[in-house]
């Protein structure tokens, strides 16, 4: 899809070079993390922290304007606000036994009314806030960069030294528990590694459809594979691709690179789909 109508540009422009690269770097913790959360089954759970990431980025915007505080990045703030989100819904629903799904659409919604609140408590329009909410790959800077690719090394350091625990928790967590593997744990640490792929996520392709992102590369590369192993790499190498692609046909036309790689990313799943029913 990288088309010599993109390529002129590409290597004219700064500005989608590391948009390009973002794109890359995004898709390496997408693939690992989202194929766990694709087994486990806990999209529901990735919606409602990229959901509450705006209570994150609300109250950076909040201090960088009324407070003068210009050090916190919004993705700092959405890293932040992300974590505390995965842990809300852990510690309620594992240590107060209460339903999971209710504890979810409780973050879910509070997360987004937190953030609106704080974003109105705010002179001027927030038009940076809003490329989060939709997504703007366009705008990343050589800061954003950076803290991507930190977030990224680690979320695969992490998934390095404690894939064989995340595998049971993920495929049968009772049996994993019987078997002294403290689950509780394991279970947090999935949740945070969520929380931070989401933040990650958000820049590319915006709050609204992160859980896309995060979970149709790696639904289709389960189509396309049998192993774990195997489906964490289809999927990175499949989000890159994707990724690169809406990047390039949404140059030209002007549209949403977000919106175009979502909608590249659904036709090729529900492709596999079909193919794999067949």
């Amino acid at each position: 899809m990288l088309t010599p109508a993109f390529l002129g540009p590409l290597a004219a422009h700064a500005f989608l070079q590391y948009a390009l690269l973002g794109g890359v770097l995004v898709a390496i913790p997408c693939g690992l993390v989202g194929s766990y959360v694709v087994i486990r089954r806990i999209s529901y759970i990735a919606g409602a922290i990229s959901h509450s990431v705006l209570a994150g980025l609300g109250l950076v915007q909040y201090l960088r304007v009324v407070h003068g505080v210009t050090w916190m990045s919004p993705l700092g703030g959405a890293a932040a606000a992300a974590l505390v989100s995965a842990l809300v819904i852990g510690w309620v629903s594992l240590k107060l036994r209460q339903r999971e799904d209710t504890v979810i659409g409780a973050v879910w919604a509070v997360g987004m009314a937190a953030g609106i609140v704080l974003i109105s408590l705010t002179p001027g329009y927030a038009a940076d806030l809003m490329s989060y909410l939709f997504g703007n790959i366009l705008m990343l800077t050589p800061r954003d960069l950076v803290l991507i690719g930190a977030l990224g090394v680690a979320v695969v350091a992490v998934v390095t030294m404690f894939h064989k625990q995340l595998l049971a928790v993920c495929f049968d967590d009772e049996f994993a528990s019987l078997r002294g593997v403290r689950t509780a744990r394991y279970h947090f640490l999935l949740l945070g590694l969520t929380a931070l792929t989401v933040v990650v996520l958000v820049s590319v392709v915006g709050i609204i459809m992160v859980i896309a992102l995060l979970t149709l590369p790696a639904a289709t590369a389960n189509h396309l594979t049998r192993r774990l192993s195997h489906m964490m790499i289809v999927a990175a190498l499949l989000c890159a691709g994707l990724t690169a692609a809406g990047l390039a046909l949404s140059y030209g036309p002007d549209l949403p690179a977000g919106a175009v790689t979502i909608l590249l990313t659904g036709a090729l799943y529900f492709a596999t789909a079909l193919i794999k029913r067949r």
